[in-house]
């Protein structure tokens, strides 16, 4: 067992999968000798050498057109986007292209690639740097989307990632890079599809991902030692496929629900997730489910008020407590 931070665990997610296989290749801006923007993939170069992991051009478009004629003819490509607001320079692939290969190639063509990006707000990035868009991507059919919000799950979750037949959209949070883990040792595979229960209670569900499964767990905890509210955690991890299994099971346990998300409250994640709870566990309700998110306006750069944008522990606990008591 070892203690890794966020960015760590995907060195060491992409290098499990390198060794493993040797069709995955890695590719994107200043991955290789830089070690990523973020030096995320630091030592990937010296391990796998500049064949297999490749300084791409500037150009978003570039990297996913190379990467799906890669995996269209036998590799396993990772490419990193960045930061996830440029996946709109090329949106084509990630709409058009990208989820649609298997359908219209009756399978005889399949894309087993990992778009991994860094997403998400609260380092003063300004509004085009500092976007969650897994709602952009979870909208096309044939594309899977996953956010992991602990340095275990990074790990797991880019195995089955990577190990899937398909495209799938990996949403790493900049806020978390830093944050440290434990991680067993050896091979850690994961399973796309899968929430995981992080905290139990009884009261109400409160579903989260990213950095505000976090900020949910710091409001859950501070819920029950002030006013004795009893919130049961529910990281989603995967909205696409989702498990709708884990998240109905937990709200008709405990017939409140809130989601905590980051996205502009418009078209977010949390609204379909509201939709099929009304749908398949509406009679088990005791009150209205409630989303908790930013406003619709784009995320700004001053440290006060992209604060206030994004959902805190405070407005969390506040929102929940609120609506439990009415």
């Amino acid at each position: 067992m070892a203690e890794l931070t966020y960015r760590d665990a995907v060195a060491r997610g992409i290098a499990q999968e390198m060794e493993r296989d040797e069709d995955v290749v890695f590719l994107g801006e200043d991955v290789a000798a830089a070690g990523g923007v973020f030096k995320a993939t630091v030592g990937l170069l010296d391990k796998f050498g500049p064949l297999r992991v490749r300084d791409t051009p500037i150009s978003e478009q570039a990297i996913l057109g190379a990467a799906m004629g890669a995996a269209m003819t036998g590799l396993k490509p990772i490419a990193e986007i960045m930061f996830a607001d440029f996946l709109a320079v090329c949106f084509d692939y990630v709409a058009n292209e990208l989820p649609k290969a298997r359908y219209m190639t009756n399978g005889q063509v399949g894309v087993p690639l990992v778009i991994r990006f860094g997403g998400g707000g609260g380092l003063r990035f300004g509004a085009q740097h500092s976007q969650c868009v897994e709602n952009w991507c979870m909208q096309f059919p044939g594309l899977k989307v996953v956010s992991p919000s602990s340095p275990v799950d990074v790990i797991g979750l880019m195995a089955a990632a990577v190990r899937d037949p398909d495209p799938v959209m990996f949403m790493e949070h900049k806020a978390l890079y830093a944050i440290k883990g434990e991680v067993p040792d050896g091979e850690i595979v994961d399973t796309l599809g899968t929430a995981k229960i992080l905290r139990h209670g009884t009261d109400c569900t409160v579903v989260a991902l990213g950095l505000m499964v976090h900020r949910a767990l710091a409001a859950a905890e501070r819920l029950a030692a002030e006013f004795g509210i009893s919130c049961e955690v529910v990281d989603v991890r995967s909205l696409v496929p989702l498990d709708t299994q884990t998240i109905l099971g937990s709200v008709t346990k405990t017939g409140r629900v809130f989601t905590v998300e980051e996205n502009p409250r418009v078209l977010g994640w949390g609204a379909e997730i509201m939709s099929i709870i009304c749908d398949e566990a509406f009679y088990d309700l005791d009150g209205p489910p409630i989303r908790i998110t930013s406003p619709h306006i784009p995320l700004p750069a001053a440290d006060l008020l992209e604060d206030m944008v994004i959902p805190s522990v405070e407005r969390v606990v506040e929102t929940i407590r609120r609506s439990m008591a009415a």
